[in-house]
Order: C-alpha cells, then structure tokens, then sequence
C-alpha cells in the first residue's frame, strides 16, 4: 500500500519553536502493526531541547524527550497529538 497522509502540519511558535507533524496510513504490516507511520517533533531553536514522537522500524512507537528515550504506546492519533502537546507543555514549557 502507498502512503497516504492523514495530517500535516508545519509552524513556528513564538518565533522560537518548530513544530512538524506527520502521520501516514501505510497499511498494517510487521514493520507497522498499527497501519500507521508518524513524527511529531518540537524543537526549541534557542537551547536545542526537543520532543519528539516517532514509531520507525526497529524500535517501534516512541518518544524522544531531549536526550532521553522513552517507550509509547499508540492508541490512535487524536491521543498521539495530545500526548505530544503534553510533553511539549512539560518539557519547553511551550502551550501549542
């Protein structure tokens, strides 16, 4: 099955934050049990911190918080962007 986008966004925030979410249907498949491939990040231009939400073959779903790696676990996209928006609040202390 091709890719097909289901959301996109690219911003700036605050003229400081770039934030870019990506989430494809790609089909179900070893590689992507959930038929979905996605990417949120946000980073903060200023200190270099980041969140970032990805699920890419081997490692499967999880979250980048700056240099920490932490497992998660995809439920459905409304909560991916909402789990993203938290540990964007918690980390860069950024309301996006």
């Amino acid at each position: 099955m091709k890719a097909r986008l289901r959301y996109y966004s690219k911003s700036k925030v605050q003229n400081r934050y770039v934030v870019e979410l990506s989430i494809h249907e790609v089909g179900k498949s070893a590689k992507y049990p959930d038929g979905i491939k996605y990417g949120l990040i946000c980073k903060d231009l200023k200190t270099g911190k980041y969140v970032l939400l990805d699920n890419h073959h081997p490692k499967g779903p999880h979250a980048h918080i700056s240099d920490r790696e932490l497992a998660y676990e995809y439920v459905d996209d409304d909560k991916l962007i909402e789990d993203f928006q938290m540990f964007v609040l918690q980390e860069l202390g950024v309301k996006l």
